[in-house]
This record gives C-alpha cells, structure tokens and sequence, in this order.
C-alpha cells in the first residue's frame, strides 16, 4: 500500500481538457512564426512563400498525425523520447529527447527576448531586457503552481494573440491590392522549397500536446482531436494573415522589416490597430514561452525516470504534481539564455536537431502495429520523407553543428549512467 501511494504521489495530475490542450498547441505554435519567419519567407521566395507555408502545414500535419497516434497508445510525459525508446531504441529515444531540449531551450531565450522587444513598445518602462526577465519569472512560477492554472493562463494569452489576428486579418481585407502578388513566383521553385523549410519550424508546437500527454484526461481520443484542430487552426489562421499582408505591402516590405506584420498594420487605417497587433505580438511571445517551460520541464521529468538526465528531475510536487525541479532549473536556464542573447549558433543547429526529432517520431510510428496505427502508414511515411527531405537541405554547417550538440548530449549521458546506475 505505501509503495502504491509513493507512486501516486510521483504521478502528474490528468486535469488537461480538449480546449486546454488545443490552447496549449496553438500557445505554442502562434508565435515568432507568423510574426517574424513570414517575412524571411516572404525573402527568399515573394508571392509564392504561401505555397511554401501549405507544404510546411502538410509536412506538420503527417507528423502531427504521428504523434497523435503514438501519445493514444503511450500517453506519457516525454513525446518521442518515450516513444524512441518503446518502439526503436534507446539510441534514438535518448537523441529525441536531448534534440527536443536543445531546440526548445535555445527557442525560449529568443521568444523571452522576442517579448521584451514587444512589450516595451506598448510598456516603456525599466528596459526590454529586464521585461523578458520578468516574464520568464512570472511563467516559471503560473508553471510551478499547478498544470490547470498554467493551462487557464495559456488560454487567456492565446485569446488574445488570436483575437489580435483576426482583428488584423479583417482590417486588412478592404485594403488587398491584387499587383502586389505579381510576380507570383520569381525565385521559382528552389525559393518556395526554402520558405518551406523556414516556415515548418513556425508550426513546430503541435508536439507540446504530445509531450504533456501523462497529464490529458482520455487522452486515447482527446490528443488526436487536440492534435487535428491545432495544425488545422494554424494553417488557416497563417494562410489568413500572410494573404492579407502579401495583399497590403507586397513581399518586399515584408522582407525588410523583422516585425512585418507591424508595418502591415501601420499600413492599415482601422483603430487602434498597430497597438492590438503588437499586443497579439507580446502575447503570443508569452504563449510559446509558457508552453516551452511545460514541454521542456516535461521531457527533464522523463529522462530523469530512466537516468538520461540525474533522476532528481523525476520528482514531483507532492502538492501541486509538477515536476517542480524540472521547472526551476528550465526557468534559470531561460534566463541565462536571455541575458546571454541570442546565440545564433545554437539556434541555427536546433532547426536540424528538431527535424531529426520528427524524424524519429515518424519512425516510431511505423514500427507500431498495425492495429494501433490510427492512420496507416502512408501518413508516417510522408511525414518522415518531408522531415528528411529538409534536413538535408539546410547548410552543411547547421547540419554537422546539430550532430556535434547531439554528441555533446550522448557525452553526458554516459557520465550521467555511471553516476546513477
């Protein structure tokens, strides 16, 4: 009896409804994606980056698919790690997860930045810098005190990032000049293939809802309905707001500016709408920065179960049923990157190491067995050749710097082995 309450006492809390899991994918995939990447996008390929943003959604959605079968069946905190680990080996389960905790660390610390550069124009008190701080702070803290809470707070801050958009979207309509989507495509194909890689990184998030899978009531049906109305929800909602703002200012201006959608909205004559936008720009900052601490502390709790980080991280609040330790130490991490800035380096290696990490998922998913495989096989299938297809297309250097951080991580984990075992 006292073994079974210790276990208990060890166990995350099932509380998470179809609608907080549906906000915690779409708090973590609204974020500098639409309101950064569609510019650079905008760049390389003009017009046509909006056939750029429907393939990158399709590759998601067969991953997303993946993923969505995979937690039905394994319905634990750690995503593909687990799934790396029941399915293929521990090889690959480990390179999931300490792919997974490189890309989303160093993300955090440019999203906590991102936010302070945001917020200061709405808010020019003390300094960016100490509001990025502030709001990591603030977000560890909604994160210690319980997953409900967290995931009421996600919902208000994704409310207002999508009713920000959406306010953008309809203003922008009456103003859409039909020129500015000529030429469609004048970097042909090899430009929209880039958009491509860029943008899939902006629909990314869908797998935070994976990773929090040991805390989702009835999580056989609800992930895969969560996983579906998220990677729908964004794919309309991006296409929405990039066919508004290629039709408003052109690609050109959208290449110019790290804030497009900020011109955009300078450009529109509606109330108050450079100041909602901005906000929906700090909100949404604020969305990904929560989900990145959940996800994060999340994958430290399960690697910490099988020795791949020190098993400290395993513990649970007895009160709130947080991995509180996982927590703190993802906050202070987040805010030695954010005083550190940005390093470009890590950020530039972390987009091979999270199309490796999908890569895996996919794999996962079609060594499961027939009966459990919700979609087939095709689905799996597309979704690990898509993964693959842009990984090797980004530059040589981003690729052999992402394979030296997974050597890094492997390093570590034979220290950590001979330490705990």
């Amino acid at each position: 009896m006292e073994q079974t309450n210790k276990k208990k006492q060890q166990e995350l809390l099932r509380v998470l409804t179809l609608k907080d899991a549906v906000g915690v994918g779409l708090g973590a995939i609204i974020g500098a994606g639409v309101f950064v990447v569609t510019g650079v996008a905008a760049g390389v390929a003009g017009p046509a980056f909006l056939m750029g943003l429907l393939f990158a959604g399709a590759v998601a959605a067969f991953n997303g698919l993946s993923s969505a079968q995979l937690a039905a069946v394994y319905p634990h905190s750690g995503g593909t790690y687990e799934y790396g680990y029941r399915l293929l080996n521990p090889t690959l389960g480990f390179s999931a997860g300490w792919m997974f905790l490189i890309s989303k660390l160093s993300a955090a610390g440019v999203v906590a930045i991102g936010f302070g550069s945001y917020f200061y124009q709405l808010v020019p008190v003390l300094s960016p810098l100490a509001l990025s701080l502030a709001a990591v702070v603030l977000l560890t803290v909604a994160n210690y005190f319980g997953i409900k809470k967290a995931g009421v707070l996600n919902l208000v801050i994704v409310s207002f990032t999508l009713l920000s958009l959406l306010y953008l979207v309809f203003s922008g309509i009456p103003e859409i000049d039909p020129r500015n989507y000529r030429p469609f495509a004048p970097f042909g194909v090899s430009g929209i293939a880039e958009a491509s890689a860029l943008l899939f990184f902006a629909f990314t998030g869908y797998a935070r809802i994976a990773t929090l899978a040991e805390e989702v009531k009835e999580p056989q049906t609800t992930i895969p309905r969560a996983v579906i109305i998220t990677i729908v929800s964004a794919i309309v909602l991006y296409a929405a707001v990039s066919v508004v703002a290629v039709g408003v200012i052109g690609t050109e201006q959208m290449a110019d500016s790290k804030s497009p959608l900020q011109v955009v909205a300078d450009a529109l004559h509606t109330p108050a709408v450079r100041t909602i936008v901005t906000l929906g720009a700090s909100t949404a900052m604020l969305g990904v920065l929560l989900s990145q601490i959940l996800g994060i502390s999340r994958m430290m709790l399960a690697m910490g179960r099988r020795n791949d980080l020190p098993p400290v991280f395993e513990r649970v609040h007895e009160r709130f049923r947080v991995p509180h330790l996982g927590i703190v130490v993802t906050g202070i991490l987040i805010l030695l990157l954010t005083l550190a800035g940005s390093f470009e380096f890590i950020v530039r290696a972390a987009s091979f190491t999270i199309l490796l990490y999908y890569s895996i998922t996919n794999m996962a998913a079609l060594r499961q067995p027939r009966q459990e495989q919700l979609y087939g096989r095709l689905i799996p299938v597309l979704g690990l050749v898509g993964c693959l297809a842009m990984s090797v297309s980004l530059p040589l250097l981003v690729i052999l710097s992402g394979i030296g951080l997974l050597l890094v991580g492997f390093v570590l984990r034979l220290l950590f082995h001979k330490v705990y075992e």
